[in-house]
């Protein structure tokens, strides 16, 4: 099989590098180009030594005509909000195949979108792009050449209610996230609220009251499940460790008459036939999933309260981004969906 070439725009960034450590690796893929602007010119191993000995390349500024040009096929974006639509636009039009792995195109509505981030520069993309948790869009993926990779927040979320709204086991108002992210996820530009001696003791709730960025997302795709209108509260919290993604989240059972067993039952065969998800007996450890595409989900039902706790770890840079969009890739592609994405979590 001849491999396909590939380019990541936004490479110097921690989901870009992820996405390098992914795709160098990939048994169907050639890095045909890495490209990020203010990095044009640096060794890719000076930025990130873990690729000293394994890549020898460099970055260049991006330009769309000259990625179509380099005979790219696919294109992955890990650039800003805002910034990924347009890089997205050009290069969808040139005809490649565009994973975006910012907000950009996760919301159906530039309306919404404009509530949440800014006026959209490139609406008319909306139409065509698949938002890509293949878990839950799978046949949508295959056909697509315009993906959206989901959020990190809303993957950990979204896998671990939606299936429990499917079933019509837990009612769609009421419900709440309470999430705890590694500080990778806020990116690799210095910020003080990531530096070591500020978050090294502490955990902090941020964005609270219904004021996060990935609310709509969230709400979007659990409404897709329930068939109405959902208002969730989300509440998300920075936890000092570099990666990782624990969503906890409480609902409402629509009938309290079942037994506690039947919550983890949905998600057992909701999971049953996807590789990467394992529905376990334990709370889920971020540790467990480090460095992995894989997730972990369990359910339990709270009889004292009345309330259904279900939880969904995952790894915020793996299958909370780059893993994600490798393994879209690889379904658009009819490649094996766990190709350069079969390990196991780093741990200890």
């Amino acid at each position: 099989m001849s491999r396909t070439p590939v380019a990541v725009i936004g490479a110097s960034g921690y989901v870009g590098a992820e996405l390098v450590r992914l795709l160098v690796r990939h048994p169907n893929v050639t890095l045909k180009g890495l490209y990020a602007h203010r990095h044009a010119g640096h060794e890719v191993a000076k930025d990130f030594p873990q690729f000293a000995g394994i890549l020898q390349a460099r970055y260049e500024a991006f330009d769309a005509a000259a990625v179509a040009a380099s005979g790219c096929e696919v294109a992955f974006l890990a650039l800003p909000h805002g910034e990924s639509a347009r890089a997205a636009k050009e290069l969808y039009e040139r005809g490649l195949t565009v994973l975006d792995l910012s907000a950009d195109l996760r919301l159906r509505s530039a309306e919404v979108y404009g509530q949440w981030y800014q006026p959209h520069v490139a609406p008319e993309l909306l139409a065509h792009a698949v938002y890509g948790l293949v878990e839950r869009h799978r046949d949508a993926v295959k056909k697509a050449r315009l993906v959206a990779v989901p959020g990190c927040y809303p993957t950990a979320s979204i896998l671990a209610l939606a299936p429990l709204l499917d079933a019509r086991l837990i009612r769609a108002d009421g419900l709440i996230v309470d999430a705890k992210s590694g500080v990778s996820g806020a990116g690799r530009e210095p910020q003080r609220s990531t530096h070591f001696s500020e978050i090294g003791e502490g955990v902090r709730a941020y964005k609270v009251a219904g004021t996060h960025r990935h609310t709509p997302e969230i709400e979007q795709e659990l409404e897709r499940a329930a068939g109405e209108t959902v208002r969730l509260v989300f509440t998300p919290h920075l936890v000092p460790m570099t990666r990782g993604i624990l969503a906890t989240a409480y609902a409402l059972p629509t009938d309290t008459g079942r037994p506690a067993h039947a919550y983890a039952d949905a998600l057992r065969r909701a999971y049953e036939k996807e590789p990467f998800v394992a529905v376990v007996a334990e709370p889920p450890d971020t540790a467990h999933v480090r460095g992995s595409n894989r997730v972990q989900v369990a359910a339990w039902l709270d009889a004292r309260t009345g309330r259904v706790v279900v939880m969904g770890a995952i790894d915020n840079l793996v299958k909370g981004a780059a893993g994600q969009a490798v393994q879209c890739l690889n379904i658009m592609r009819g490649w094996d969906e766990t190709a350069g994405l079969d390990g196991a979590g780093i741990f200890p």
